[in-house]
């Protein structure tokens, strides 16, 4: 069997937060929770989850990955709202202020942006 992505994992400081925050964010739900490692999905079955695993220093820099979120073109404003209202905040990296997406970071600072309606991976 070739290797496929089985989890994607953060390093988090309050990893149940952090968690609740991202599961929150993609409407997934918290699929296993232990001192050292939460994972959330959509469900046990999917591909791929969000495992998030202890770290002890703060983020300093900015995220060499991130993630990209999208929804429809009419929900778009709606749903930034709601990720600011589960605790994200909005983010400066530099952009101009032309760009078509909007750049906000979850509770521990990491980035990650909201970007236009796409069908595709690559449209």
């Amino acid at each position: 069997m070739p290797v496929s992505l089985h989890h994607i994992v953060i390093d988090a400081h309050d990893l149940p937060a952090l968690a609740r925050f991202w599961a929150g964010a993609l409407r997934w739900r918290i699929l296993s929770e232990r001192e050292r490692e939460v994972v959330i999905g959509p469900d046990e079955n999917a591909p791929v989850g969000i495992c998030f695993m202890p770290v002890t220093d703060r983020k300093a820099v900015k995220n060499r990955l991130h993630f990209d979120l999208t929804c429809t073109a009419e929900d778009r404003d709606a749903e930034i709202e709601r990720l600011l209202g589960l605790g994200a905040r909005g983010a400066d990296v530099g952009q101009s202020g032309d760009e078509s997406w909007t750049v906000l970071a979850d509770p521990e600072g990491n980035e990650f942006c909201v970007v236009r309606p796409k069908r595709t991976l690559t449209g």
